[in-house]
């Protein structure tokens, strides 16, 4: 079924997927609803909640929200839901605990408007803590040129929050799955983790559409204490279920980038694991990515010494001396 947009429809939809999160849903509702870019509708999908959520969203006085609810079918599951009945001619993606700064969505239509082969317009991101305030860490990734290699190694998209995308880009990926009859998916709802990049990499292979980013830290991604720990396994397994479900369309490009990519993919999560502090899986995962490739090393030295040095000394030094290590770089940096 084709989708159809009023004349009266917003030129945005903001697809909001929320799962228990009655504790920064409001301060992400505002930021929204803050965007120097007015012309806009705010999706709140409450994805099974048993919190406040859904109570959250109906206090909210502004007429350009809208609350669906469903039962629980996971983060891809309620991005699905927002793109079946978002309006808009593009549609932004932020979860119910990250923010957007105020012009971000007024940088994306820009770019979107004047860059008329772009189907994913994104942004860097800054790291915040549960008080919203900055950690120091950020996302600034490539912003141009960008070939579905990159995408491939070393997302950078970034985090589900970031992208502004073009409804076509994405009616030009849409599929339904075998036993679906409610609406189509976009995103692959088989997938608990790696649902994003499985997304961006379908679209990089399977269209001509190009992916660019704009400048400017305008989104502001959430890390809670311990999640940076949480699920390191489950996540490099449905990387590995990624590479298995696509390779068919493209068996030489996995070919040639597989060991790469998963290089990239276990350095990340060997950053993950010092940032959490837990020097065994920081080893293990640092240990892996030089035995799949060393292309990372040789494309990212400086980044990859320092994910090598920081695991030697959380190994035999401890988190203590990577916390003071990295308070130092962030007084530096300020």
């Amino acid at each position: 079924m084709p989708h159809i947009i009023a004349s009266t429809a917003p030129r945005v939809s903001i697809v909001v997927p929320s799962y228990n999160v009655e504790a920064t849903l409001e301060e992400t509702l505002t930021a929204l609803l803050a965007q120097t870019f007015q012309d806009l509708e705010v999706l709140v999908i409450d994805d099974g909640s048993s919190d406040r959520t859904a109570e959250i969203a109906r206090s909210v006085p502004d007429r350009r929200l809208r609350l669906i609810r469903q039962k629980n079918r996971g983060l891809a599951g309620a991005r699905n839901t927002g793109i079946f009945h978002a309006r808009g001619t593009f549609i932004g993606f932020c979860d119910a605990d990250d923010l957007w700064r105020p012009e971000k969505l007024a940088a994306h239509v820009h770019h979107l408007d004047s860059a008329p082969a772009v189907g994913i317009s994104f942004s860097g991101s800054e790291l915040i803590d549960t008080d919203s305030e900055p950690t120091g860490l950020s996302q600034q990734p490539r912003l141009t040129g960008i070939t579905a290699a990159h995408v491939f190694k070393r997302n950078p998209i970034g985090n589900g929050s970031s992208p502004v995308i073009r409804r076509a880009a994405l009616d030009a990926i849409a599929f339904r799955p075998e036993g679906e009859t409610a609406r189509d998916w976009w995103f692959d709802e088989s997938f608990r983790q790696s649902e994003d990049i499985e997304c961006w990499l379908r679209l990089a292979l399977t269209t001509d559409w190009e992916i660019e980013g704009v400048p400017g830290l305008l989104t502001r991604y959430r890390v809670a204490p311990g999640g940076l720990s949480a699920g390191i396994d489950l996540q490099f397994a449905f990387w590995e279920r990624m590479v298995e479900k696509l390779t068919p369309i493209a068996p030489e490009f996995f070919a040639r980038e597989a060991p790469a990519a998963r290089a990239y993919q276990l350095r990340y999560l060997a950053r993950r694991a010092i940032s959490a502090g837990n020097a065994p899986e920081a080893v293990a995962r640092a240990r892996a990515s030089l035995a799949a490739s060393l292309r990372p090393l040789v494309e990212e030295p400086a980044k990859t010494v320092t994910t090598l040095t920081a695991t030697a000394v959380l190994a035999t030094a401890g988190a203590g001396m990577i916390q003071r290590a990295m308070a130092l770089v962030g007084r530096r940096a300020g």
